[in-house]
């Protein structure tokens, strides 16, 4: 069945209306009439009679190369309309370079000159209106609609188009549909539905456009934003119909109509003119058609689109032709034997204004000037401009938003699959679509920069921080401990008193050498022992300030190497204490050797030379050195010293066993005299290096922050204080306040006192 089609009719009308017009000039072909055969390619198949009629000379057709005699009586060919049957017959013209210029073919496709050498048209490419399409759904933000398409060549290039140019943007395509007659329309909406979309692209033609939506309105589908294509915007029809307020809002793009003079007046008078009267004369009638009940009113009002199309595609050939024939003022050239490729070359060379608007063809023999119009059907029916797009010279798109009648009474609507997540948020994506995902908060030292990476939590660097859900990151702030620091202070003014308290108690142990708390004490030991303890305060300057690679070294070494001393006096002193109390009477040999080689020393100096060599091996494979405390604290950096674990391990292992050692030698001697107490001053003074080392210890487990330093400086100076204080004070109050304590004869009857205890 062949359905008479008005648009169609309106087309040829203005064909036929610009041929007798361009016949009628004086201006352009004077004295050269204009001939033309206009035939309706109703269907693929019943194209070919009349283009194989058109190229061919007594009913032959010439080859191609050949240089023939007869020539055919055609220059060019403005048509066909839809890209199908420009595909279906454009490859006969080109064999022997026939111009055609189209009005409607639209597919990409013919822009490749390589397989379409003479075509040219007078509508722009459907990479244009695509354009035009995927602006218009990124200006409101929609990112989930359905893209339904004519299922032809025609629709499947623009569904190609559209989906290669949302590939970089966010929007998705969560629905596509080729249409044809068989399309069940029920089942379609119902998986739109299903998808929760929104929006919807009609990329099709006004034949089609008007069965979908009728349709729809069959099928109530309401709540909807349709943008419409340039073929149906401009429908005449659907926006009238009552119904159509329910299926939502409609947005078109549409090329803007131009008004052709005159054109109203032909068809009032051509409608007027009798028909054909009988079957003979019917064969030249050039407007044969079973439309008796049509009316001028009719084809005047129908929709314009792709009249101006029409109307320049004919003057562009006459223009073509013009060049060709070197028309002057009055008159042409008759002489010259027109061929079809040489009205292409001056076709293609087209520069002419034609009611205003320049007629140009790129070198793909595209238009190449334009702008396509953006409308609304408003509640009265009729498609109300809101914006346009402009193609030439430079890209400019503008809409009216605020003039747009939503369904939504006043808001843009929503069509997404997935909402925006809050700020802060990545996205995981869900499934095949990248619209559609969940939100998860970056956690602490991540941001997220939307506009770059929306799917990814970006880290901050080792000097920044961030908090759970942060955009950007700050700069830690960087902690140490200055010299000015008020705790620092106090604690190397307590180093300093060290210092003075140790040679003050050297002085005064000086003068009492001879004196048997002085010898008891450990004689010319005591004196290694404070010099040692001095030096160990050494460190404690070394914990403030910005560290570096010398202060991170000696923050460590003078108190490992000089305590390493201190405790294996002490040690030795523990032992002596034990030895000569109870050893010296059941192993005589051994306190024998002891004396004679000097057994004190030889551990003294073995314990300084282990350690020496330990900590040069410790510190020449791995040395202390500044280090960025930034996982504690998130929003500070910590500057502190890293410590090789495995190259002061051999250290630290020393220390303890001779504080080990050591206690259990002063714990030996325990029950010793009272007065005669140096094993139990030496036991309550590792008693409390050792708590304060574990208190330090459990400090440092909790806590990293930087204090800890000032910590770390007060324990080293409480480890000193506990021998200085808790050793050698008593000591100092006996010589000083209890002379009578510190004689020769005191000190054996404490002796004898103890041996006859144990006798007993």
């Amino acid at each position: 069945e062949v359905h008479f089609i008005l648009s169609s009719y309106r087309r040829f009308q203005l064909m036929r209306f610009a041929v007798e017009q361009i016949n009628n000039s004086t201006n352009l072909l004077p004295n050269v009439s204009l001939g033309y055969d206009i035939f309706d390619h109703c269907s693929d198949t019943q194209s070919f009679p009349g283009i194989l009629k058109l190229i061919s000379v007594n009913n032959g057709i010439q080859p191609w190369g050949e240089n023939p005699k007869n020539l055919s009586k055609m220059i060019a060919v403005v048509g066909p309309f839809t890209s199908t049957d420009t595909f279906t017959v454009t490859p006969l013209l080109m064999m022997n370079f026939f111009p055609v210029v189209s009005y409607g073919a639209a597919s990409s496709a013919f822009s490749k000159k390589a397989k379409f050498p003479s075509f040219l048209r007078t509508v722009h490419s459907n990479k244009k209106p695509i354009e035009v399409i995927v602006n218009i759904v990124l200006y409101f933000k929609w990112r989930w609609v359905a893209f339904l398409n004519n299922d032809n060549d025609y629709g499947n290039d623009g569904l190609e188009l559209f989906i290669k140019r949302i590939v970089d943007t966010e929007i998705c395509m969560a629905y596509n549909k080729g249409l044809n007659d068989k399309t069940n329309y029920s089942q379609m909406f119902h998986q739109i539905e299903a998808q929760k979309i929104q929006v919807i692209i009609v990329f099709t033609t006004k034949l089609t456009a008007e069965a979908l939506i009728k349709s729809a309105m069959q099928l109530n589908i309401t709540d909807k934003v349709w943008i419409a294509l340039d073929t149906w915007s401009l429908n005449k029809k659907l926006p009238k119909m009552k119904e159509i307020k329910n299926i939502g809002t409609v947005l078109g793009v549409s090329q803007p109509v131009v008004p052709i003079p005159g054109f109203n007046d032909f068809i009032y008078s051509s409608k007027s003119q009798p028909h054909c009267e009988n079957t003979e004369q019917s064969m030249l009638c050039s407007q044969v058609c079973n439309c008796s009940g049509l009316s001028p009113e009719d084809v005047v009002s129908i929709d314009p689109t792709f009249s101006f199309p029409v109307y320049s595609a004919v003057y562009a050939v006459a223009h073509a032709l013009h060049k060709v024939l070197q028309c002057g003022v009055a008159k042409c050239n008759g002489n010259i034997t027109v061929y079809p490729h040489m009205v292409l070359a001056e076709l293609k060379k087209s520069n002419f204004t034609l009611l205003n608007r320049s007629i140009q063809f790129d070198e793909n023999g595209d238009p190449t000037s334009g702008m396509y119009d953006i409308v609304f059907w408003n509640q009265s029916g009729k498609a109300q401009e809101i914006g346009f797009y402009h193609f030439h010279p430079s890209i400019n798109f503008f809409i009216n938003s605020s003039q747009i009648q939503w369904y939504t009474n006043g808001t843009v609507p929503i069509s997404v699959c997935s909402p925006e997540c809050p700020t802060g948020y990545v996205r995981k994506q869900d499934g095949i679509h990248k619209c559609c995902f969940s939100c998860i908060i970056c956690p602490n030292r991540t941001y997220i920069n939307s506009t770059e990476d929306p799917y990814s939590c970006i880290s901050c660097k080792d000097t920044e921080w961030s908090a759970e859900g942060s955009t950007s990151c700050n700069q830690r702030l960087v902690e140490f401990i200055p010299f000015t620091d008020s705790g620092a202070i106090l604690i190397m003014l307590g180093a300093g008193a060290l210092v003075g308290l140790t040679l003050a108690v050297s002085v005064l142990f000086a003068v009492n050498y001879n004196t048997p708390v002085v010898r008891s004490a450990g004689g010319p030991m005591c004196f290694l022992i404070l010099g040692c303890l001095s030096l160990c305060s050494i460190s404690v300057f070394f914990y403030f300030g910005q560290p570096s690679v010398s202060s991170c070294v000696l923050r460590f070494l003078p108190f490992f190497l000089f305590y390493t001393v201190c405790l294996a006096c002490f040690v030795v002193r523990s032992f002596q204490i034990v030895c000569i109390f109870k050893i010296a009477a059941k192993f005589p040999k051994l306190h024998s050797w002891w004396m004679k080689y000097h057994g004190q020393w030889l551990v003294i100096t073995a314990a300084f030379t282990t350690q020496a060599l330990i900590l040069v091996i410790g510190y020449s494979s791995g040395p202390p050195k500044p280090y960025n405390e930034t996982v504690w604290y998130p929003r500070e950096i910590i500057l502190s010293c890293d410590i090789d674990l495995i190259a002061t391990s051999g250290s630290v292992i020393l220390l303890s066993s001779l504080c080990s050692l050591c206690f259990i030698f002063s714990y030996m001697g325990k029950d010793l005299p009272k007065n005669y107490n140096e094993a139990k001053s030496i036991t309550f003074c590792l008693l409390l290096l050792i708590l304060t080392w574990i208190i330090f210890a459990t400090e440092y487990m909790l806590y990293r922050g930087k204090y800890i330093h000032t910590i770390n400086a007060l324990a080293v100076l409480s480890s000193l204080y506990s021998f200085l204080l808790w050793y050698f004070f008593p000591k100092c109050y006996i010589i000083i306040f209890q002379p009578h304590k510190n004689t020769q004869q005191y000190f054996q009857d404490l002796i004898q006192n103890y041996t006859k205890t144990i006798s007993q």
